[in-house]
């Protein structure tokens, strides 16, 4: 690997860290609710992409961006869908259902899987399907574990896989930091609605013990966009099989945070459920590994009958 390759290795360990220990920050701001949490968390992240944007003079790529109607309700349904996600992770964090968020992003690949089944219409590979069956036996098992449906889970993974979706639709037609302010833009009317609303019933938190909680929930801008910037980077660098591998960093590291720090109960039932997801995705993976391999050699073997014709 060379030195780019190596530097793209390191931003995406870099944002992949950032995401994992997302709930000791998040329970930095427990004295906050979640929602006034998530409404500060769009507004302060809006405010810090306008900053980059204006940095790097990319006013035009909003333009492009407004002038598409298409581009523009796909980012729009795109901003609903990760503002469900941010707000029911930042309620699992507060509310003591670290190890469930875990989980979320642990199945959230299998939920790509699916959706790719079900809205595009994708073929999948016999592995995958084991795969799948696998991922929905450890949700079954996980569910009479809980003694009810793992809703936080589920929540996480189908928001932030329907988010990718969306995205991917766009394709690199947007850049990042376009895309992220285009999304809190389009919520940020509501957003500041809900602020203003809480402050006049007097359920703002924001200005109590001064400075610290202003400066927390405004840091909810830098810790949001931070992490974004850090993936864009590496995204460019490195094959996506890499990203795909270190993507399971972040659940681990959330799994770690909630049992060891958070003093979360794993009964032995929730381990035998993570394992099985476990077992799912080590399958995905492999999968993926070899279809990259044959892709590869393909391509190999093309290139070398081109040469010799």
């Amino acid at each position: 690997m060379n030195s780019d390759g190596r530097r793209g290795v390191a931003f995406g360990f870099g944002a992949y860290l950032l995401w994992g220990i997302f709930p000791l920050y998040f329970r930095l701001l427990d004295r906050s609710g979640a929602f006034e949490i998530l409404l500060h968390r769009v507004l302060w992240s809006l405010i810090f992409c306008l900053a980059l944007i204006a940095i790097g003079r990319a006013w035009a790529q909003l333009r492009t961006v407004f002038r598409s109607g298409r581009q523009t309700a796909i980012l729009a349904a795109a901003a609903l869908a990760i503002a469900l996600n941010w707000g029911v992770y930042i309620y699992a964090v507060n509310s003591g259902q670290v190890v469930e968020a875990s989980l979320g992003y642990f199945i959230n690949p299998l939920v790509t899987v699916a959706l790719g089944v079900l809205v595009l219409r994708e073929r999948l590979r016999v592995t995958q399907w084991v795969a799948v069956g696998v991922g929905v036996l450890a949700v079954v098992v996980l569910t009479a574990d809980y003694g009810h449906v793992p809703v936080i889970a589920l929540t996480l993974a189908s928001s932030f896989g329907t988010y990718g979706l969306l995205k991917n639709r766009i394709g690199a037609d947007v850049g990042a930091v376009a895309g992220l302010t285009t999304e809190t833009l389009l919520l940020a009317p509501l957003a500041a609605i809900g602020v203003a609303v809480l402050t006049l019933n007097g359920g703002s938190t924001f200005t109590e013990h001064p400075p610290w909680q202003a400066l927390l929930l405004a840091s909810t801008g830098l810790i949001t966009v931070a992490p974004l910037l850090l993936f864009a980077s590496a995204a460019r660098r490195v094959p996506l099989t890499t990203m795909g591998l270190l993507q399971y960093l972040t659940p681990v590291l959330q799994l770690l945070c909630g049992v060891l720090l958070l003093d979360e109960h794993m009964p032995l039932s929730r381990w035998a459920g993570f394992a099985l997801v476990w077992s799912a995705l080590a399958i995905l993976t492999f999968d993926s590994l070899r279809t990259a391999r044959r892709n590869y050699r393909a391509r190999a073997d093309e290139r070398e009958l081109s040469t010799v014709a």
